[in-house]
């Protein structure tokens, strides 16, 4: 599978040879909104320097515990994802996954892939050289995409009952940070970031993150 991300646009598939099945959940719901947690895309989207990685290596400390896991990326089945993270110019990074369902790539296997990234690297700047010019009718949110949208989403699920650190604490929930990871990140406490979470279940009238993540995803559709 192969995405590409500019800025703060919808990212477009490059390629893919899943099953219609497949395809729903890899594409078709991933473009919908949960890209915006991705790791992959969060990565991409962040000045980085180009190079192979696990998933595992950029996700948060609770991704795998995140709502984002358990409710969208769970659906895909996989044992493991890596990606070549590629620049192609123009600000707009290239991702080409490699995916397995029934186990994860060796030692071995991720060196003989890393080898190969410079080859990799130079065949994805000379293919998708202008590429950026695909993204010009995917209209950019107002700032950041993910603050933006994520602001957007709460303000009209919420009918603007959250406050703007109400809005760091979810986007950083759902991006699967503990309690400690976002209070270092935002420079609190880990108590104040479980009360602020407990003042965000209560004004949305929810009591899990799972009803928030459904919440999100489903403010996120009707915003795209």
């Amino acid at each position: 599978m192969i995405f590409a991300y500019y800025e703060d646009r919808k990212p477009i598939d490059l390629y893919d040879d899943f099953p219609k099945v497949k395809r729903r959940v890899m594409v078709d719901d991933y473009q919908e909104g949960p890209y915006l947690l991705d790791p992959f895309y969060l990565h991409s989207v962040a000045p980085t320097d180009p190079r192979l990685v696990r998933l595992r290596e950029l996700a948060p400390d609770r991704f795998y515990q995140s709502e984002y896991f358990r409710n969208y990326y769970v659906q895909t089945g996989l044992a493991e994802e890596i990606g070549f993270i590629v620049d192609v110019g123009d600000d707009v990074s290239v991702v080409i996954s490699a995916m397995r369902e029934h186990k994860v790539f060796s030692a071995r296997e991720f060196r003989d892939l890393n080898a190969l990234f410079a080859f990799v690297n130079a065949c994805s700047k000379r293919h998708w050289k202008g590429l950026i010019s695909r993204f010009a009718d995917r209209p950019a949110a107002e700032g950041p995409r993910l603050s933006k949208l994520i602001e957007q989403a709460f303000q009209s699920v919420g009918r603007n009952l959250l406050t703007p650190r109400e809005t760091e604490i979810v986007e950083y929930a759902l991006k699967g940070h503990s309690a400690e990871a976002t209070g270092k990140v935002l420079g609190i406490a880990p108590g104040t970031v479980r009360i602020h979470r407990r003042n965000i279940y209560a004004k949305l009238q929810i009591s899990s993150q799972g009803e928030l993540f459904s919440r999100f995803i489903s403010a996120l559709t009707e915003l795209s």
